[in-house]
C-alpha cells in the first residue's frame, strides 16, 4: 500500500483553477481498496497511469471535472513523493456504450510535478489535446451508431450441403444427400462419384491444402447461390470397450471323510 499523501486535494484544487476553461474539483478516499475501482477502472490510459492503477493500492484520489464533460483522474505517483499523476477518464454520459470507444486512440496520462503551475501547463500540452480528439471521436460514434454493430443471423436456405471429413481421412457425402444444384459444382472442383461408396468425394491425393482450397471456393459459390454448407466430423465408428468382468470363482465342495 503506497503512504497517503497529504497534499493531494490542495493540489488538485490548484491544479484545476490552472486548467484552460472551468474546472472543478472533487477529492476522494478510500477506507478499503475495492473502493478505488469504481473510478479506476474508467481511467483512460494504456501507459504508466493504467499501470499504477492496476497495481497499487491507492488509498485517495480526486476528478477533475471539465468542459464539454471532460474528466480527469488526479492520484500519486507512488515511489515518487514529489510527484503526481493525472490522466483522463473515458465518457460516462447518457448513450456512451463500450462500443463507442473500439478504434478509438486511447489518450495518455503523464507525470506531473506537485507544483500545480507547472503541472497544469504539462497537462495543457501534452494530455488535453489528445484527450480531446479522443472524446470527439467517442461523441461521433455514439451519434453515427447508438446500437452496437451485432452481426445478424445468416438467411434461411431450402438447400444444405453437409460435407463430413471421416474417421479414415475421406472428406465428402453421401450422394443422395447432396442438393441437385450442388453436385455439378462438386464434380468441377475435384469431388468424385465412388458407386461402392455411394459418395461423393475428394481424393486425398490432393493433399491437406488443396483439399482445404477445394472446399473453400465449393463453399463460396454454393452459398453465393443461396445452398447452405456445413462441415462435420464423422461420429465415433467404435464403441467403448466394455468394462472387463469380474473372474468367476468356481466354489469349492469339501468333502468328508
Amino acid at each position: 500500500m503506497t503512504s497517503p499523501r497529504t497534499d493531494l486535494s490542495a493540489f488538485a484544487t490548484g491544479l484545476a483553477a490552472r486548467l484552460p476553461g472551468t474546472w472543478t474539483s472533487t477529492y476522494q478516499r478510500h477506507a478499503a481498496y475495492r473502493d478505488q475501482f469504481p473510478t479506476t477502472n474508467q481511467v483512460w490510459d494504456i501507459s504508466h497511469v493504467g499501470h499504477i492503477v492496476s497495481q497499487y493500492v491507492l488509498t485517495h484520489d480526486a476528478v477533475l471535472h471539465g468542459p464539454e464533460t471532460q474528466r480527469l483522474y488526479v492520484t500519486d505517483r507512488p515511489l515518487y513523493p514529489h510527484q503526481f499523476v493525472v490522466a483522463p477518464l473515458q465518457p460516462d454520459g447518457e448513450g456512451i456504450k463500450p462500443h463507442h470507444l473500439d478504434g478509438v486512440d486511447e489518450p495518455h496520462g503523464v507525470a506531473v510535478p506537485n507544483d500545480p503551475a507547472r503541472a497544469a501547463a504539462h497537462v495543457t500540452r501534452r494530455v488535453l489535446p489528445r484527450y480531446q480528439q479522443a472524446l470527439h471521436e467517442v461523441l461521433h460514434n455514439a451519434a453515427d451508431q447508438p446500437e452496437p454493430p451485432h452481426r445478424p443471423d445468416p438467411p434461411q436456405v431450402d438447400q444444405v450441403l453437409t460435407l463430413t471429413l471421416y474417421a479414415d481421412g475421406a472428406l465428402g457425402a453421401p450422394y443422395e444427400s447432396v442438393p441437385v444444384d450442388a453436385r455439378r459444382m462438386l464434380y468441377a472442383h475435384g469431388f468424385q462419384y465412388h458407386p461402392h461408396q455411394a459418395a461423393l468425394l475428394l481424393p486425398s491425393a490432393y493433399g491437406e491444402r488443396g483439399r482445404a482450397l477445394r472446399v473453400h471456393s465449393v463453399v463460396q459459390q454454393l452459398t453465393a447461390k443461396g445452398i447452405g454448407v456445413n462441415l462435420r466430423h464423422s461420429a465415433p465408428t467404435t464403441s467403448a470397450a466394455l468394462p472387463p468382468t469380474s473372474p468367476k470363482t468356481t466354489p469349492t465342495t469339501s468333502r468328508t471323510r
